[in-house]
Formats: structure tokens, C-alpha cells, sequence
């Protein structure tokens, strides 16, 4: 057996699909040394997980490789219902206009790509055919015995992710619960092409309702890129149907590798529920497929963590998995980086549970919920359900990393909550107005101050309160009010002339907002003051 020791990665990520690549590029984005392992021997070519939520898109856009994503992808417009062959009104998929980036779909064997294209460039590669088979942690690492090509191999690390799916060899070993059940349903899938002419970007969803008003035939079909191309799944039909496989670890969820469709049955579900005649055509792939819904009882413990599917399965109903976990990774894998490097505050790794964990259980019980009663069920307006499926609601109030709101706070995100886009931020050389996430791009912690141009009496003091407790880890910029500044100032200036930054945080006095790597609010002090911001960051770096 080959033992590897530490200073050959500090961090060891479990499987390679988008929630472990998010984690080990994080990682490798921030300077962290990391392995990523994967059992398979190579990317499978199946388009699972289709659906890219806005929010993941400002995630990709911070870490800085969005616009490649948005090249190979396919807007999603909308959805088409049809029930009993009559058409429903339409769903239109519209956002605020300050959102930056609307729905879209990749196969997920692109966003795969795309990302591990990404690690790359740091140096690091997926180590295919390499699987963990077992670990055991201490108070300083986490030794790991994994099984590759060539052998065993005993490596050593400071921490342990455990991204490798549903039947995770991670959190069998932390011993955690993953309670919940599964659907008694059997779905299959398909990558195929159609000849309708429904409108472009369009999802469908077809459904056939029995005399007593339920549900007993489906088809959903998402869009994806090529010419009218599409990944449909319906109902089992009875000669492909089988009983759950015994014996494993009783978790019953995802592809099926037995049982594969073929176009016949493709074609015999669009000819039932299909709104036009249509003839389905070059098909890539296709499987059966079940659902579970399972959470959790923590992300991790120790120096050992799970995320994506390790700690959450659920229905894939309003795309909600892989953009979940994806939010799982980046926001430990931040926090991560500091406690490699000694920044950490004591506290700050733990608060992945306590951020991540709560948002894992609203949305298993929401994809739940929709599941068996439809999305239209849903009690809240169809305003805020739209934000909340494109997880731009999702917040960390209450987190022990983040300051307690303020009663009197006013207007605009609180602490914990996304903090928003905005528009018409001006510099003194640059000809064009700049979006506040241009200002974020590629940066740790941000403190933004705001406030008119005599405001920068005050910055100086701000600012080296905060470099002289966080050295290097945090970034200052300034949004004035005024037209220009009459004087230097010590931190990049730009200015809100158009009020967006005003209106989008709800301030109208001078105000300071720290912006975590994640992009939520860590806190939000009115009027900052050099106390407040020591007392915030005493909580995520170390002293």
C-alpha cells in the first residue's frame, strides 16, 4: 500500500460530479491544495441534472467562468401545461430586472466539463478510477484508504468532502442518519429529439388526469441544446416495471443501470400525452429511474463533511438537487480555505451545518410537497415561488458567523441574506457604468461603504481597523453618493449616480455592508463604525 502524507493535499474531495468539482476548484481557486477522486473511469454521458438556477449562475459568476457556461446553454423561457390534452396558461419564467442571469439549461455532463475544465487550470486533475473505501479522523486529519488503478493508497489530509452521491461511503463512515422513504413510482428518462414546433426554450409538461382527478400519466420534457432536442421522462410502463433492488444500504434513488428504454417506449408516451403529433428521433441514452427523499441529521463532523447528495436526495421537481449542493460546496469550501491557512475562526467551519442544513430541509419538504401536490399548490404567490426556485431567497439569518440583524436596520437585505445586484456604479476612469457583482468578481470578503463624498473623512480609520485585523483577506470599496470626490481617497471609489445601490440595499445614510466569498451579507452596520466591523469579523477569521 502507498502512504501519502499531507503536504500533498490538505483537503481530499470524494467524487467528481458538479457538487465536488464546485468544492475542489473553490479550493484550488483560493490556493488550498486538494485531491478530487471519482470510482468511474470516466464522465458519464447522461443528461441527469439539465436545470441551472440564477443563483448558481452569480456563483459561477464569482468564481469566473460564467460566461463559458452561458455559451453552451439553452435559456429556460417557461413551461407549457397541458392537461387531458388542453392547454393551461403558460408559465412565464420572469425575475426582477435587477436578477442578473434567468434560468437555463446544460446537461450535466456539460457543466461537468466546464468546471473541471475550470480546475484545471489550477493544476489539478480528477483522479479517475480511484474510489475511498474507507477513513478514519483524529483531532489533526482525516487518513483516508483508497483504491485506484494501480493498488491501495493511505493518504493523509487535514479534511475530508464527501461528495460521492446518494450511497455515500462518507457518511456511511460518519455513521449519520439519513432518514426519510421513497416513491413507489418508476420514471424513465431520455435524451431524444422531436419534430413539433412548440415554442422555442420551453419546458412541457403533460399530464392525463384519471375520473377522480388524478394524476396517472406524465411527460416533462426540458429543452437542451441542439434543434428541438429535449430530456423527457414519463411513467414506467408495466413490461419495464420492477420491484426496488434488495439488499445495499435500503437508499433506492437515481438511474437504474438494468433497465434501459427504448425509443418504441419513448414514442408510445409522446403518442398518449405529445400536445401535436410528434415523432421522437436520436435518442442518446435513456434509464429508469426512482425517487427517494432522504436528509441528514448533520453536513459533517469532525474534520469530515458531505454535501450534494451525500446529505440530500429529494424529488427532482423544480430543478432544486444539483443547484443545492452546488451552494453546499461553495459555502464550505470558503470556509475551509481559512481554517487550512490558520484564519479560521474557531467556530466558522461548524457553521456549515448550521447554514447549509436548514436550507437541505426546506427544500426536500418543498420538492416534496410539489411532487405530490403540484407546484400550483403552493401557498406563497407566485412572485416569491419563482425567486425561491431560482434560490435567491435561500439565507443564512441566525447563522453564529453572521451579525444579528439590527430591529431598527431598516429597508434591504439584512445579514444573512444574498446580497443583490445592482447597476450604474461609475469609477473616475473607466468610460462605462459597472454591476456591483463586477466589483465582487474574483474577491474574498468585501466591505462596501456607502455614503456622500465627505464620508471618506471616516474611511481611513475603517479601513485599517479591518486590514489590521483581517491582513490581505478582505477588499474595501467605496460608493459615494455625490457626483465626484474632491480629494484621493484611501479604497477603489465608484459612485451610485443612478441611486440603484440606494434603492437595491435600502439606505440613505452612510452604511457599511460586508460581503461574504459567498456572496450573502455577513453584516450590515448604519452607521459603521470601526467596533461593529471588529465584532463581525472576530466571528469568521481568527484573532
Amino acid at each position: 500500500m502507498v502512504h501519502t502524507d499531507g503536504a500533498a493535499a490538505d483537503v481530499l474531495v470524494a467524487g467528481a460530479g458538479p457538487v465536488g468539482l464546485t468544492a475542489a476548484a473553490e479550493l484550488r481557486r483560493r490556493g488550498i491544495a486538494c485531491r478530487i477522486v471519482d470510482r468511474l473511469p470516466a464522465r458519464l454521458p447522461y443528461a441527469k441534472a439539465v436545470g441551472i438556477q440564477p443563483r448558481t449562475l452569480e456563483i459561477w459568476d464569482r468564481m469566473g467562468f460564467v460566461q463559458t457556461a452561458l455559451e453552451a446553454a439553452v435559456p429556460m423561457r417557461g413551461q407549457l401545461t397541458y392537461v387531458n390534452g388542453v392547454e393551461q396558461p403558460r408559465l412565464d419564467l420572469v425575475l426582477p430586472p435587477e436578477v442578473p442571469y434567468g434560468f437555463a439549461a446544460l446537461p450535466q455532463y456539460e457543466t461537468e466539463r466546464i468546471i473541471e475544465e475550470f480546475l484545471e487550470r489550477f493544476g489539478t486533475r480528477i483522479e479517475r478510477g480511484t474510489e475511498l473505501v474507507s477513513f478514519v479522523q483524529d483531532a489533526d486529519g482525516v487518513t483516508s484508504r483508497l483504491t485506484t488503478p494501480h493498488g491501495e493508497e493511505e493518504v493523509r489530509t487535514r479534511f475530508l468532502v464527501g461528495c460521492d452521491g446518494a450511497h455515500s461511503i462518507v457518511r456511511k463512515g460518519l455513521g449519520l442518519t439519513f432518514e426519510g422513504g421513497a416513491f413507489p413510482e418508476e420514471y424513465m428518462l431520455a435524451d431524444v429529439e422531436v419534430d413539433w414546433d412548440l415554442p422555442y426554450a420551453y419546458g412541457v409538461r403533460a399530464m392525463h388526469h384519471d375520473a377522480s382527478g388524478a394524476v396517472d400519466d406524465v411527460l416533462v420534457c426540458i429543452p437542451l441544446p441542439g434543434d428541438r432536442r429535449y430530456r423527457v421522462s414519463m411513467m414506467v410502463p408495466p413490461e419495464l416495471s420492477a420491484a426496488p433492488p434488495e439488499g445495499g444500504d435500503g437508499v433506492v434513488h437515481g438511474l437504474e443501470g438494468s433497465r434501459a428504454p427504448e425509443l418504441a417506449h419513448v414514442q408510445a408516451a409522446l403518442a398518449r400525452l405529445s400536445p401535436q403529433p410528434t415523432t421522437a428521433s436520436a435518442m442518446r441514452w435513456s434509464s429508469v429511474f426512482r425517487i427517494s427523499h432522504r436528509l441528514v441529521d448533520r453536513y459533517g463532523h469532525g474534520r469530515v463533511f458531505v454535501a450534494g447528495d451525500a446529505a440530500h436526495i429529494h424529488p427532482p421537481t423544480g430543478a432544486q438537487g444539483m443547484n443545492t449542493g452546488i451552494q453546499d460546496a461553495w459555502n464550505l469550501a470558503w470556509k475551509l480555505a481559512l481554517a487550512v491557512e490558520g484564519a479560521a475562526a474557531p467556530g466558522l467551519v461548524a457553521s456549515y451545518d448550521a447554514e447549509r442544513r436548514p436550507v437541505g430541509e426546506e427544500v426536500v419538504g418543498r420538492t416534496v410537497r410539489h411532487a405530490a401536490e403540484g407546484v400550483q399548490a403552493d401557498p406563497e404567490d407566485a412572485q416569491t415561488l419563482m425567486q425561491r426556485q431560482a434560490q435567491l431567497l435561500v439565507g443564512y439569518r441566525g447563522s453564529p458567523v453572521v451579525q444579528r440583524a439590527d430591529a431598527g436596520a431598516g429597508d434591504g437585505p439584512q445579514p444573512g441574506d444574498r446580497a443583490p445586484d445592482c447597476g450604474g456604479l461609475t469609477g473616475d476612469i473607466a468610460a462605462y457604468a459597472l454591476r456591483l457583482y463586477d466589483l465582487l468578481r474574483g474577491r474574498e470578503h468585501v466591505l462596501l461603504l456607502y455614503g456622500p463624498g465627505p464620508a471618506l473623512d471616516g474611511l481611513a480609520e475603517l479601513t485599517s481597523a479591518v486590514r489590521g485585523f483581517a491582513t490581505g483577506r478582505v477588499g474595501v470599496c467605496a460608493i459615494l453618493t455625490d457626483t465626484e470626490a474632491d480629494r484621493p481617497a484611501p479604497v477603489p471609489v465608484y459612485r451610485d449616480g443612478r441611486g440603484e445601490f440606494a434603492r437595491m440595499y435600502g439606505v440613505r445614510e452612510p452604511a457599511a455592508f460586508v460581503v461574504r466569498p459567498d456572496g450573502y451579507l455577513g453584516a450590515r452596520l448604519c452607521p459603521p463604525t470601526a467596533a461593529g466591523l471588529l465584532a463581525h469579523f472576530s466571528a469568521v477569521f481568527a484573532g
